[in-house]
């Protein structure tokens, strides 16, 4: 549905996106995740037609974004994270407006709001002016623009953001509905958002692709880490396992059930599979018995830090700013500002 090939971005000289490609296919729920500045706007303005290329391609379903960003375009519907409400409109009226501007055929306008405005839940605040609306019902209108025109890609920046809690419940529950029939790719800092609606992750970090996962491989990590109690004082447990190959971290923990003379810890192995091999064996040749050893798993939070702080590319490599292209040219100048930090 969504193939993305070496996207690269430079604001003049600033690098905003370097060489990123990943795939999204049809239905999934996708979330785009980084720290701030780390290039998420600028990857989803280039996704919707409303910013170019440095290199790179974009296809949305087998359409090229820069060769015909129009045909591209009708498959995306964009939900920005401040919504494009006329505030003076009424919500009926200014989803006309929008289907008009879509070029929605004109005889299925009328039914085509309707359908929209039953989806989004505000078919009863239809006739009050935008303005007048809370702030949860105004998400809900941006989510109907979005939808006007029949995009099968949907695009969410930050969609909670400033809602409490009730509205964030509703408005997740609408993005869980609305996956039924699109693709939905939705970038927002709550991450215990991302983890109730989304399938699998992107991680962008200073421009870079750091990660492209499950969620469930994310939490995993690259190294595993269990519990660990065993009946045994903790110096002769330490003394059989802290050297052992494969075991990368070796803590001794707190269990307020553990009775006396045994010792509880929180390992760190290279591998999950092989880690517990080795402990089962360290401790059973040492006739240390074990009383628990169950998998600890990274939180999306640990799991995030984690691969942001890192100085380094997924590939390992230390990676200087390539040079700019010669006819880079300068940002826009109505995205300067916000993007040039990218």
């Amino acid at each position: 549905m969504i193939t993305v090939e070496h996207l690269t971005k430079y604001y003049g000289d600033k690098l905003g996106v370097n060489d990123i490609s990943f795939t999204i296919e049809k239905g999934e729920i996708v979330g785009l995740l980084g720290p701030n500045g780390a290039g998420k706007s600028t990857i989803m303005k280039m996704l919707t037609g409303y910013m170019a290329p440095t290199s790179g391609t974009i296809q949305i379903d087998g359409v090229d974004v820069v060769e015909d960003p129009a045909a591209a375009g009708k498959k995306i519907g964009f939900l920005p994270e401040i919504p494009p409400l006329y505030l003076e409109m009424g919500v009926e009226d200014y989803l006309r407006f929008m289907a008009e501007i879509r070029k929605v055929p004109r005889r299925q306008r009328k039914e085509h709001v309707a359908q929209v405005m039953e989806q989004t839940s505000i078919t009863h605040v239809k006739d009050r002016l935008i303005r007048n609306l809370s702030k949860g019902y105004r998400q809900r209108v941006g989510l109907a623009q979005a939808l006007i025109g029949f995009p099968e890609v949907l695009i969410l920046d930050e969609p909670t953001v400033g809602l409490d809690p009730k509205q964030i419940a509703e408005v997740r529950g609408l993005i869980e509905k609305l996956s039924e029939d699109h693709t939905i790719i939705l970038s927002s800092h709550i991450l215990s958002e991302i983890k109730m609606t989304c399938e699998r992750v992107i991680i962008i970090n200073r421009g870079y692709l750091v990660a492209a996962d499950t969620l469930e491989n994310l939490e995993q990590g690259d190294a595993c880490r269990f519990q660990l109690q065993v009946q045994g004082e903790a110096d002769r447990v330490r003394a059989v396992l802290g050297q052992a190959p494969g075991i990368l971290l070796l803590e001794e923990g707190e269990n307020q059930e553990k009775k006396e003379g045994e010792s509880v810890w929180v390992v760190t192995t290279q591998s999950g599979q092989e880690g517990r091999v080795e402990i089962f064996h360290r401790l059973a040749a040492a006739d240390l018995p074990i009383l628990e050893l169950r998998p600890l798993r990274h939180t999306l939070e640990e799991a995030f830090l984690s691969i942001t702080s890192r100085e380094v590319l997924a590939d390992g490599e230390e990676e200087e700013t390539p040079p700019a292209p010669p006819d880079a040219g300068e940002p826009d100048a109505e995205s300067a500002p916000e993007e040039a930090v990218e």
